[in-house]
């Protein structure tokens, strides 16, 4: 008897050490950050650049030296998804004879919640801020020969903040469509100096400083990596103020992303514009950047 328990001790100590070797090689990962998909760059490009004649947020052909700072954060639990992303850029240009110019400007703040109705259905709710940081300028050559500067644009002036809520398909991790079936954007003009020699106020009205606007609108989105270190992200956006469908304004927006080695890349970007509050014709821009980068 007394050898059958100094056995059954034996075993017992055996398999508790066992257990305990087991339950130390577990990696315990806090319950609260499991879910979380984060990602951030930041660099400094010397950039190449074009524009149109009528491109509203100011600018020039130009080799000029610009920074940038992006942000993506995605939180999935269960049903529950939350998508938050920035996208800040600007840059300047220093010609012979010139003073500083600018020659990329831009703010785009963007959040999402969206519950999943079914593996490719969700339903949403967005806020998305779009403007930029300073002044932009049309440059005019007089017949003296001289130059003008006219201001046609600035920080709120314009400025977009549009709330939305509708259903989003996404079938893959790359690809989604949003369908606003409520939207509504607020168009801000807070500098009445950016009116000069222009036609409209971003359509908002004299006097006034916001336009609100009650549309559908539709976005696409596209961010893959088509090749080893090449990457194409593109932003597609359709908005259709419902008191005036005959006046449907577009957006696309792509950049296409080569990565030499982990701190340089080469950056092609590219945005086509056509807004009749902004102008009847289509506005583009075109950029072509190498620089540093570093992503965390």
């Amino acid at each position: 008897m007394k050898k059958l328990f100094v056995l059954f001790l034996a075993v017992s100590c055996t398999t508790a050490a066992r257990a305990q070797t087991r339950l130390d090689s577990i990696k315990i990962v806090p319950i609260d950050t499991v879910y979380w998909k984060r990602s951030a760059q930041v660099g400094i490009n010397l950039n190449q650049g074009s524009f149109s004649s009528n491109w509203k947020g100011g600018g020039v052909n130009s080799v000029a030296l610009g920074a940038f700072f992006n942000a993506k954060s995605d939180y999935m639990q269960r049903r529950f998804n939350w998508t938050s992303e920035v996208a800040l850029q600007y840059g300047i240009v220093k010609n012979e004879g010139q003073d500083s110019r600018k020659n990329v400007d831009r703010i785009f703040l963007d959040t999402k919640v969206g519950h999943r109705l079914s593996p490719v259905w969700l339903a949403f709710g967005n806020i998305n801020f779009q403007s930029q940081f300073a002044t932009g300028y049309r440059y005019e050559t007089l017949p003296s020969g001289g130059e003008r500067n006219v201001l046609i644009s600035n920080f709120l002036a314009p400025g977009y903040l549009t709330e939305s809520i509708g259903l989003e398909y996404k079938p893959t991790t790359y690809f989604n469509l949003q369908f606003g079936l409520g939207t509504i954007r607020q168009t801000f003009v807070i500098d009445d100096a950016v009116t000069v020699g222009e036609p409209t106020r971003y359509g908002v009205a004299p006097g006034k400083t916001v336009r609100n606007e009650f549309a559908f609108q539709l976005i696409a989105n596209f961010d893959r990596n088509i090749a080893e270190n090449l990457n194409l992200k593109a932003r597609y956006q359709l908005f259709a103020n419902y008191a005036t469908l005959n006046a449907i304004d577009h957006r696309l927006d792509v950049s296409l992303t080569a990565k030499i080695n982990k701190y340089v890349n080469v950056n092609l970007t590219g945005i086509v514009l056509y807004d009749q509050d902004q102008d009847n014709a289509i506005q583009y821009s075109q950029g072509l950047a190498i620089g540093f980068l570093y992503a965390f």
